[in-house]
Parts: C-alpha cells; sequence; structure tokens
C-alpha cells in the first residue's frame, strides 16, 4: 500500500463493484434472496461513501448524522427480520458497526476523519471495536473456506451471472474485508 489515499480509494472502488454487482444480483433474483441482495447492495454503496479519503471530501456536519439513521433504520430492519426466524443476523452486525463507525467519526476530534485517516485521530469504544474486528475476522476465515471449491450448482432463473453461489460468496467476502478494513483504522 501507498498511504490511505490509495487504500481508501481502493475500498471505495471495491466496494461500489459490490454494490453495483448486488444491485444486479437484486434484479436477477426472487424473494428472500432479492431482499438480502438489495441489503448488500446498500451495505457496499454506504461502505464505498465511507472509505472516501478525507482529503479527497469531507463531508457537511450533517452528512454523519443523516448516514447513522439510515443504517440505523437499516439495523431496525434486521432486528425485526431476526426476530421473524429471518437468517439475517449479519446484516444487523454489519449494520450496527456502519452507524458504530459513522458515530465514531462525527465525534468531537474526528471531524472529517474518514474511515479514520487522519493522524492521530482516535474514535470508538475499544472493546466494541475489538468485538467487531474479531466478529469480521472469523466470517472473513468462514466465508474463504467456504469459497474454495464450490461444486457446480444448476442455476437459477435468471443470468448465470447473477445467480453463481460462488459471486455471492465472494461479493460477501469482499464487503467483508472492507468492513475489517475499516474497522482497523477507527
Amino acid at each position: 500500500m501507498h498511504g490511505p489515499g490509495l487504500s481508501g480509494w481502493l475500498l471505495v472502488a471495491l466496494c461500489a463493484a459490490t454494490g453495483v454487482y448486488c444491485l444486479l444480483r437484486m434484479r436477477a433474483c426472487a424473494g428472500e434472496e432479492r431482499k438480502a441482495a438489495g441489503g448488500e447492495a446498500v451495505m457496499g454503496f454506504g461502505m464505498a461513501f465511507m472509505a472516501v479519503p478525507a482529503a479527497a471530501l469531507t463531508p457537511p456536519e450533517w452528512v454523519l448524522p443523516v448516514y447513522a439513521a439510515v443504517f440505523g433504520a437499516a439495523a431496525l430492519h434486521g432486528l425485526l427480520a431476526v426476530r421473524r426466524g429471518g437468517h439475517h443476523l449479519h446484516h444487523l452486525v454489519g449494520s450496527v458497526a456502519m452507524v458504530y463507525m459513522a458515530v465514531a467519526m462525527a465525534a468531537p476530534g474526528t471531524a472529517g476523519a474518514h474511515t479514520g485517516h487522519t493522524p492521530g485521530a482516535a474514535g470508538g469504544i475499544p472493546v466494541l471495536t475489538g468485538g467487531l474486528l474479531l466478529y469480521y475476522t472469523a466470517y472473513v476465515l468462514r466465508s474463504g473456506t467456504r469459497l474454495v471449491p464450490l461444486a457446480a450448482t444448476a442455476a437459477g432463473p435468471g443470468p448465470a451471472w447473477a445467480t453463481r453461489p460462488e459471486l455471492t460468496l465472494a461479493c460477501r467476502l469482499s464487503m467483508a474485508l472492507a468492513m475489517l478494513a475499516m474497522l482497523v483504522t477507527l
């Protein structure tokens, strides 16, 4: 890596590409898979915005509270889905992590510190940050092992590229890796 600017732009590209793929997957799928793809698209684009280096864009003060509210609503939706027996616990954890990072970025002394790229800008609660780091590390390791040789499966409705399970796993793995990178800099 060549510094925070380059790593930030690489995260932006990765997360935006993941968001676009999830939008395309959402158009090709139905039911529960469509809802999951929509949530992942929102997460991908939100992470892309959060990863923009502070030198390139310093958001107005009102952006981070709005950002926290959007992901707070997503966390509430995830909580309701989990309580109804859904399998959206990962989406709930991701939304809570996004709210946490937005609040930490908006804290006094860290204004404009996108993903902690400002030297000396400390944010967040170390125990919560550590817990999220452990969760995402375990998720990345688990997802990575599930990605290694997947047996060929029959494609569902829609284009073959949109319903391939290994692409969906790679999408989720890349977002989890990006979340790890963002949490490390918090």
